[in-house]
């Protein structure tokens, strides 16, 4: 069986950022024709849909993907990563949270934020001012107290991108098959713009970030510090009864 090629490109992040009228570029025009260069085909099929398509990580260029989506969101980015293990779509994300124009959400699961290269990138994060920006940084559980397993985001309420795909070097399947050192995991990954779709997922997000966050033991990033949720080995040895009376009470999910 022949070995795929993974397309490369000249739209990755570290290219665009020295180039002061590349990084102008937004997602205002965006179709999904525009990702058609970093498949492994480098098209699409005839009669491919307009507003869904699928991608898979060791045949086309998800990474990049991924890159390209995010370097160009302007106005608004809802995040939840299970595995955030790229030090890449962390500086374009942190870009992100820095900009005053910018809403971000972010949520993170916890159970994850212990690894190695996650660990590193969380300490850097808290280290910014982020509460000074619009941005809203959680690392946190389900609303009933289980991982958060979402992989996507939505940017600039335009485009969904959602999947298998954890962000780290094998869940992308970084570099090009068959060189040494290239390692992929078997990973999906979706890009659409369907409008009811992609405000769907939105709310999604927001709902998640938002269970996360009133969740007891979350972690809040923010003002270069850490902040766990008080009370929150108390609260997570009660019976599922009182848990609940005691949500209710507080207005927290279950």
């Amino acid at each position: 069986m022949p070995k795929s090629k993974v397309p490369k490109t000249d739209t990755n992040y570290r290219a665009i950022s020295k180039d002061k009228s590349a990084t102008r570029e937004t997602l205002d025009q965006f179709q999904l024709t525009d990702l058609a260069n970093l498949t492994a085909a480098g098209h699409y099929n005839p009669g491919a849909s307009s507003d869904f398509h699928l991608y898979f990580v060791g045949k086309d260029n998800v990474h990049e993907i991924i890159v390209y989506l995010l370097s160009r969101c302007r106005k608004s980015l809802y995040l939840n990563m299970f595995g955030y293990d790229d030090a890449e779509l962390n500086s374009i994300i942190m870009d992100k949270c820095k900009d005053p124009n910018m809403e971000v959400f972010i949520t993170l699961d916890s159970s994850q934020s212990g690894t190695k290269t996650e660990k590193a990138l969380l300490e850097l994060d808290a280290k910014e001012d982020l509460k000074a920006m619009n941005t809203k940084f959680v690392i946190g559980k389900s609303s009933t107290g289980q991982i958060t397993h979402t992989k996507g985001f939505v940017a600039d309420a335009k485009v969904g991108a959602e999947g298998s795909t954890n962000w780290s070097k094998s869940g992308q399947g970084v570099g090009t098959p068959g060189t040494k050192g290239y390692v992929a995991q078997n990973n999906t990954q979706t890009a659409f713009i369907n409008p009811d779709a992609v405000m769907s997922f939105q709310n999604e997000l927001a709902y998640e970030h938002e269970a996360a966050r009133t969740r007891p033991g979350v972690i809040v990033e923010g003002q270069g510090t850490r902040k766990a949720a008080k009370k929150s080995k108390k609260v997570a040895t009660k019976k599922p009864g009182a848990r609940r009376a005691s949500a209710k009470k507080t207005g927290s999910p279950v």
